[in-house]
Parts: C-alpha cells; structure tokens; sequence
C-alpha cells in the first residue's frame, strides 16, 4: 500500500510540530503551505510544498494556493470507485487522506481595533474551507482535523501503524461542519454590522457558538449544561475572565453573573448589586464599595445570603471584610487589592471574578433571542438612552432635584428588573423591589412590604414602574405608601385619570416614553 499522505496548512501552529512529527513516525508524507511549511522545515522535518503537488505556484499574494485539482481530487477520491481511480492515475494525482486546516483568524481580526477594511476582507479564508468542507464531505475515507484539541486522539489511532477509526473520522467531520459553519456566520454577522446587509432582520438568522465552559449541570441537577460564546461578538461574559478563586462556575451562577453585571455597568459611581434568581435583591451607589454595599444589603438582607455580586470597581480591604461576614456565591469586580483578596480567599468556595477592566452594559446593536419551541424570537437590544432630559414631567407640580436624582435610579434598576417591576428609590439606593408579579399592584404591595419588613425609609422616596399604570390603584398605593414622584412609561388609555390622581396628592410625575418588559 502507498504511503498515506497528510495536507496540513494552519494559522494557530499551537500542537503542530508534535502532529506532524508523530504522523512522519508513522510514514506518513506530509504536504504543506507556506507559513506551515516553514515551521515543519525549522523543525527538522521532511515536507513538501502544495506548489510541488500542484506543479503551480502560488498567486494573488497567497489567495489562490491549494483550490488545484491536484488538492482536490486527492481529498474528493473516493475509495473503491473505479471512476474516481481512474480520474486520479490520468493526471498523476495522488490521494490525501489527512487534512489539517486551522483557518485564517477572521472573528479576532474582525473585532481589532483600528483594522481598516480591506484588511479584515484578507482575513476571510477561502481555501481554507473549501478543504474543510471537501474532507468531511469525504469522511469515509479522508480525516479531517480542525483543531489542536484533537491532535492527541488522531496520533493515538494512527500509532503502530493503525489509521483514523470511522467513527472517529465521523466526529470530526461532524466538527468541521460545524467550524465552518460558524465561520461563516461570523463573517455574516461581520458584514451586516458594517452596514453590508439590507433589512434590519434577514430572512435567514444565523448565529455560531464556541463552547467556553462544560456546567455540572444545568438549570436542575437532572439537566446537563455548558456555556457557548457567540463567534464574533465584542464580548462576551467570561470574555478576557479570569476565576482567581472557589468552586468551578454553575449555569444558574452565569445567569445571575450576567445579570448583575449589566446592572453593575450602567453606573458611574461605585455600585454595588446583588442578584437573586436573576433578579436585583440589592443595589446601591455610594461614595465608596463598603458603604455602597451596606446599603444594598440592607434592601433585602435574606435575599443578600447566598446572592451572586457585582461591583464596578476594584474590590477593597473594607469591602472585603464585610463580604467576609457573608455567603457570597460569586463575586464579579475589575479586580480585587491583595489584602481584599487575603480575606476573601479564606472562604474556599466563593467564586471570585475578575474582568480586569470595567466593561459596557452590552454589545452595541447586537440582537437579543430566546429559544421557543423549534425557533427563536429575536429583538433589538434594550439600549435606549435615558436619562432627566429624556423624561417628561405630566404633572402640575416637576420633581425637586433630589427627586429627578432618585427617578433616574430608580428607573435604570427597574429595567433590570423582571416583569411587573415596581422600584422605590432614595439617595441611590432601592427601598424596596417588587418584581415578576403578575400584577403591577402586588408588585407595588411586595416592594412596600419589603421596606417595612426591612426598616427602610421610603417616605420622601421616587417610585418607578417599568409599564404605564392602565389604572391609578398603583400609582395611589405607592404614594400612600411613601414616594413622592413617580416615573412611568406613559401611554395607558387612562394616563388623564392617573395623573389626576397623582396631581390630587400633590405628587410629581414624569414619564419616560420607552417601557422595559423583561419576561
């Protein structure tokens, strides 16, 4: 039988050396292209060019090197098939029966700063792929091997003189596939953003996903669950992470992290969250972490046992001390002071995070989807600008400054709250959150009975409502209960009786224009 031959043309070399010299133990010939070529030799090993194979050079600055019958018909070969034999013995073109493709870089070149067009346009690999596509096409023979993870398993079959198994060159075929089709739909995702793509939504969706993390479970011990990065993205949650310490990340720990992260990224000030079954049980601004976080500790201190934390800033001895004192899920923070870190480490579990920098609430223009049964919804994100010049003031008397302060708070924590969200706020801090009620009159009644529960001072407090109040039964509870201003969306078929009602009280009310649903 003649010797097997291997193509191996890569951008990530990481692994390379190792392959190539184990598949060269074994007598397999090994092909190769430029920069891969180059490597192979400076490591002592025998190669051969693809321009040999070919009987061309390469043209077009490196555009146009294996798309040669020659590459080809040696991959596409099938075995046993007379026809193929004899297309192949006519132009003296050999079998390939390994390729290894590791593909240009396009997603990272994509998302670099200061890298003007043209050049990301040279970072869309097209041979590439196409030998991608061609090998695991022509998996009943041809291995195809797209990524250093699997290099070990390959030289483990082909050892002492086996080959790769089908059922192995099954798997990795199905890999490909899925390569490619990822790296397809990053360059999409790529060109729509660059204002390539007509419509705001396509007729054809497509998103890919890395695996980032394996869960030990999922929502419920009896479901399995992992985290995927979207190819692509500009960020992503675990993106430029580091877990300085604890117990390995959980699905729900990743949920509660992305929500109290995003909550955490809308302020300026230091703030301090802490989330409970995705939903904020505390939040709060202050002068400093340590006085931010007795706050918000203080808006629901049952709630705060166990709560997955985010802070903005990076993390103190002060702060650290009182989170001691705390059972603290996960911790997310730009970093953590070597002394903070001392402290917090004394607890074995707790899973601290760190971003190294302060990150954005979210990735400009990037749709939202959720899975539904055989599909998905896909919308805009909620990124709307909002702030005191945005809103309208619809009562006779406006907000006292103080006032419009503790609105705008409470507004931008009520759109991270789940649906119906009731928020009182005062001097930064919540006084009490009522959330996911199927009526906006219990989630004011839970948010008043939480200030109570927990002694916080609503009276004097702004209250914010994520939807428009289609009646004044809960704008009149939660001026009964305390505030003194109120922020709603606006728009309800009764705004002119709700703010009668208001106006009867002597309150202030603005309304804001956009709503926040989070289902």
């Amino acid at each position: 039988m003649a010797a097997r031959r291997a193509l191996l043309s890569v951008s990530d070399k990481t692994g390379l050396v190792d392959l190539a010299r184990g598949l060269a133990a074994e007598g397999v010939l090994l092909i190769s292209t430029g920069g891969t070529a180059r490597a192979l030799r400076e490591a002592g090993l025998a190669v051969t060019d693809v321009s040999e194979v070919t009987g061309h050079p390469e043209i077009m600055g490196g555009r146009v090197k294996t798309l040669h019958p020659k590459v080809h018909g040696g991959i596409l070969a099938r075995a046993g098939h007379d026809g193929d034999a004899a297309d192949l013995t006519a132009p003296g073109i050999a079998a390939i029966d390994l390729v290894v493709v590791h593909l240009y870089p396009f997603a990272a070149a994509a998302a670099r700063e200061g890298l003007d067009r043209a050049a990301v346009v040279e970072e869309i690999d097209i041979g590439g792929p196409a030998m991608v596509r061609a090998s695991a096409k022509n998996h009943d023979r041809v291995a195809i091997v797209t990524d250093p993870s699997q290099y070990d398993g390959v030289l483990a079959e082909v050892a002492g003189g086996g080959w790769v198994g089908e059922a192995t060159r099954r798997t990795l075929a199905a890999a490909a596939f899925r390569m490619t089709a990822a790296y397809d739909t990053a360059i999409a995702a790529w060109m729509a953003s660059a204002g390539d793509s007509p419509g705001d939504f396509p007729d054809r969706f497509t998103v890919g996903f890395r695996k980032e993390l394996e869960c030990s479970y999922g929502e419920n011990p009896h479901q399995r669950g992992a985290y995927y990065s979207q190819v692509g993205a500009p960020q992503h949650l675990l993106g430029g992470v580091t877990v300085r310490h604890g117990k390995p990340l959980s699905y729900n720990n990743l949920l509660d992290v992305d929500a109290a992260r995003g909550l955490a990224a809308e302020f300026d000030d230091p703030a301090v969250v802490i989330v409970k079954h995705n939903n904020p049980c505390g939040v709060s601004l202050g002068d400093d972490l340590a006085s931010a976080y007795l706050r918000a500790r203080a808006c629901d201190p049952v709630s705060a046992f166990g709560g997955v934390y985010a802070v903005n800033r990076t993390v103190d001895l002060a702060l650290a001390e009182h989170l001691a004192e705390m059972f603290v899920e996960v911790l997310w923070a730009p970093g953590y002071d070597d002394d903070a870190f001392a402290v917090l480490t004394r607890k074995p579990n707790v899973r601290l995070l760190e971003t190294g920098e302060r990150v954005r609430p979210g990735n400009p223009g990037e749709p939202v989807y959720r899975r539904v049964l055989g599909g998905i919804l896909v919308q805009d994100a909620d990124d709307v600008a909002e702030g005191r010049d945005t809103m309208q003031v619809v009562t006779q008397r406006a907000p006292t400054d103080r006032e419009w302060a503790d609105l705008v708070f409470a507004w931008t924590v009520a759109k991270h709250v789940k649906s119906n969200a009731i928020v009182f706020a005062s001097a930064g801090a919540p006084g009490g959150l009522g959330a996911g009620q199927m009526s906006r009159v219990d989630s004011v009644a839970i948010a008043t009975s939480k200030a109570r529960e927990n002694d916080l001072p609503i009276d004097g407090s702004a209250m914010a409502s994520d939807a428009f109040f289609p009646f004044p039964d809960a704008p009149l509870m939660g001026l009964e209960g305390g505030a003194t201003a109120i922020a709603h969306p606006g728009g309800s078929i009764r705004d002119d009786e709700v703010i009668e009602a208001v106006d009867a009280l002597g309150a202030a009310m603005v309304t804001t224009g956009h709503r926040h649903f989070r289902h």
